[in-house]
């Protein structure tokens, strides 16, 4: 299978919240990690296998019109049990944006809209275990 030379990889995803604050710690808390980096105005985390970034900026540095609505591309996070993983967003305040759906062949999403208006991906994905498990060197 050829590589892309274009698209090499997740880098960051960045999310606006107009609390950082309240962000940082609802993030904390659902991730049950810390940010490793923080100034003012923004926090970044480092997740999963392979330490992608989900960075959080002051929404008073989003481009215009950027949090007037949730919209535009879902980034989907791959986690282990997409249910219990729904159900603790719901019951730390997200709101349901798309229910869990069964896509097919070991495919399953949904997302939700986290408290500071950012719509937040979650994927149960097999290929994601494949290419995991491929370059596992335990």
């Amino acid at each position: 299978m050829a590589k892309s030379s274009v698209l090499r990889g997740l880098s960051t995803v960045s999310f606006y919240a107009s609390d950082l604050d309240a962000a940082k710690k609802w993030y904390t808390e659902l991730l049950e990690v810390s940010p490793y980096f923080e100034v003012p105005g923004y926090i970044e985390f480092r997740l999963g296998d392979y330490q992608h970034e989900l960075g959080i900026i002051d929404s008073k540095y989003a481009p215009n019109g950027a949090m007037h609505s949730p919209g535009g591309a879902i980034i989907y996070w791959h986690v282990e049990d997409l249910e219990g993983i729904m159900e603790k967003l719901i019951a730390m305040g997200a709101k349901e944006y798309q229910p869990v759906i069964e896509r097919g062949e070991g495919f399953v999403t949904a997302s939700v809209i986290d408290p500071f208006g950012n719509v937040l991906g979650i994927m149960y994905n097999r290929h994601y275990l494949e290419i995991l498990n491929s370059t596992d060197k335990n």
